[in-house]
């Protein structure tokens, strides 16, 4: 079972040709029941059969996030590069947790990390690590923020001050830590330093974890006021994290890099690598000002582990709440020193152009109507005349015949279609031919 045989490298070579060719040309999701699979027994149907059924069958009943028509959510499309690594990590057995095991690898990933702190604006003291995506990302940030500190009853900080915008994430780690939640602004406005101010004035600032701000919201794609913000917290002495798990890519456009004005102030940033960064799933990144006080914070003690921590001081699974981990900025790494950062600027600029156009194609198009401005790479819109249930028909019809992920959302009290553009491969055919679909109640085939 442990060594490779004859019919495993058989299967490895066929593997390398089904990814190349996969990719270039994404197929839709099909149908899969779970008759086709094999059941898990005493004795193995062996691998070749196991990997025929996994590539004609179980992958292709996903949706994949670099179909040039995967237009929900923030999905991703991860270059070539940093597929190759990711596939070598798991084939080379690494521990990412700590140099001691990870050699070289961790200097690869302090590599990747030094470049988002640079994209961000932070000092070369800045550091982070890179977690399984934007939810862990926001819980270790915020339990950075609360470590060592004393509320006015004497237990520990627990209000957390989140703009209406913020990523359901928040409302999960407010619970996970014993936090409420309290709400500032509207979901479908940028934040800004009037709303933060009203809802600090109520409370006491050691009660405060933190205030979390929004650069690019999931739902619109709406970047917060940070210049405002970061200077009210300074003032106030208050943690500011900014949430920039998908939108802080757009930092890389000089066109859109003036909005994030401010965050190069905040005591913690989070990014996703896998959604606008071409990362494989999954790859996110919490950042740091102030590494130490994470370290503080997330460094796990005992016996087993005094080797480690006294063999290296800087080790990845001390700025999150994680021990174990996958060396998850080796993909990001490779995909830097293979493309070139500017290959990554190009490739954020051609998702901010098919957003550009299909604004543009929206506005010429009689049957359909924008809904709100949009920001960064969301696009949010109305089919004129039709109902919740219309944009939820055409939008099942539409995933389940293979032609395009577009779900809908609200905005405001209004139902509308959300467009997301994460991907270099979606062309503007692509875009006309969703947009096109909606003149009719089913999108075409």
């Amino acid at each position: 079972m442990h060594d490779f045989a004859p019919e495993d490298r058989r299967v490895l070579a066929d593997l390398a040709d089904w990814m190349a060719e996969r990719r270039a040309e994404p197929t839709a999701a099909r149908p899969c029941s779970g008759d086709e699979l094999p059941e898990v027994g005493p004795d193995g149907v062996g691998i070749e059969a196991t990997w025929a059924v996994l590539r004609d069958a179980l992958l292709p009943s996903a949706f994949p996030t670099d179909h040039p028509r995967y237009l929900a959510f923030v999905g991703g499309s991860p270059a070539p590069a940093a597929i190759i690594a990711d596939a070598a990590l798991s084939a080379a057995a690494v521990y990412g947790g700590s140099e001691l095991e990870a050699g070289a690898v961790v200097t690869a990933e302090r590599a990747a990390m030094r470049w988002l702190c640079e994209v961000v604006g932070y000092p070369d003291s800045a550091h982070g690590t890179f977690v399984s995506g934007g939810s862990l990302a926001n819980l270790s940030a915020l339990v950075a923020a609360r470590h060592g500190r004393v509320a006015t009853d004497g237990r520990a900080p627990h209000v957390i001050v989140a703009g209406a915008s913020a990523h359901s994430s928040v409302r999960s780690a407010a619970a996970i830590m014993g936090c409420e939640v309290v709400w500032a602004g509207s979901p479908d406005h940028p934040l800004d330093r009037a709303d933060v101010a009203d809802v600090l004035s109520t409370l006491d600032r050691r009660d405060v974890v933190a205030v979390v701000a929004t650069a690019g919201a999931t739902n619109t794609g709406a970047v917060d006021r940070l210049e405002e913000i970061s200077e009210l917290c300074q003032e106030r002495g208050v943690w500011l994290h900014v949430d920039a798990a998908y939108g802080g890519a757009a930092m890389l456009a000089s066109s859109h890099r003036k909005q994030f004005a401010g965050i190069e102030r905040a005591d913690s940033i989070t990014i996703d690598p896998h959604k606008w960064l071409f990362t494989p799933f999954d790859c996110a990144a919490v950042l740091y000002l102030n590494p130490e006080l994470a370290l503080a914070a997330h460094r796990q003690r005992a016996a087993y582990l005094d080797v480690v921590n006294e063999a290296d001081g800087d080790n990845p699974a001390d700025y999150a709440a994680h021990l174990s981990r996958r060396a998850r900025g080796v993909p990001v790494w490779a995909s830097l020193v293979a493309n070139g950062t500017a290959a990554h600027v190009d490739a954020v600029e051609q998702c901010l152009a098919l957003a550009a156009h299909a604004v543009k194609e929206i506005d010429a198009a009689e049957h359909l109507e924008l809904a709100g401005d949009p920001h960064l790479s969301v696009v949010l819109f109305h089919r004129v005349g039709w109902s919740r249930e219309q944009y939820e028909s055409w939008s099942a019809a539409a995933r389940r015949g293979g032609f395009a992920l577009v779900t809908p959302t609200l905005y405001g009290e209004h139902h509308v279609l959300r467009l997301c553009f994460v991907n270099p491969l979606t062309t503007t055919a692509d875009i006309d031919l969703v947009l096109e679909s909606l003149e009719c109640d089913a999108p075409l085939s």
